[in-house]
């Protein structure tokens, strides 16, 4: 008879807390491969600001979607929910290191991002060998 073990993804600040670290790696990872390709292929600093919300909106994207598919449930708020803790995290980080804060835009657009990869994560195929 197999033991049951419970999922990580069960708990939702867990796996909320898992989601998010794991969006700002990925936003991290996305703006270092973008700030290599503005700095070697196009050899100026335009377009740094598409770029660094390029690498947002795709890292809450990609966090959420994470997040709504091992969880499979309540998508949308936990999607927005990811969104604003990423969005606290970036805003602190900002006023640590910059002095200033982040705007209401960069709110929206994270929570927007965030909802609907949670949204799409929910109604994904469920991953192989995925037991709760």
């Amino acid at each position: 008879m197999r033991r049951y073990r419970k999922s990580v993804w069960t708990n939702s600040i867990i796996s909320l807390t898992i989601s998010v670290l794991a969006g700002i790696a990925f936003i991290f990872i996305i703006a270092l491969l973008l700030a290599v390709v503005m700095y070697c292929i196009l050899g100026d600093m335009k377009v740094s600001k598409i770029f660094s919300l390029v690498s947002m909106v795709v890292g809450t994207y990609v966090s959420t979607y994470i997040c709504g598919k091992f969880r499979r449930k309540h998508g949308l708020a936990e999607g927005i929910m990811c969104g604003v803790v990423i969005y606290t995290v970036i805003a602190i980080f900002g006023a640590v290191f910059l002095g200033e804060f982040t705007g209401v835009k960069k709110l929206l657009l994270l929570t927007v991002s965030g909802a609907t990869g949670g949204v799409t994560g929910v109604n994904s195929k469920r991953p192989k060998n995925f037991t709760e």
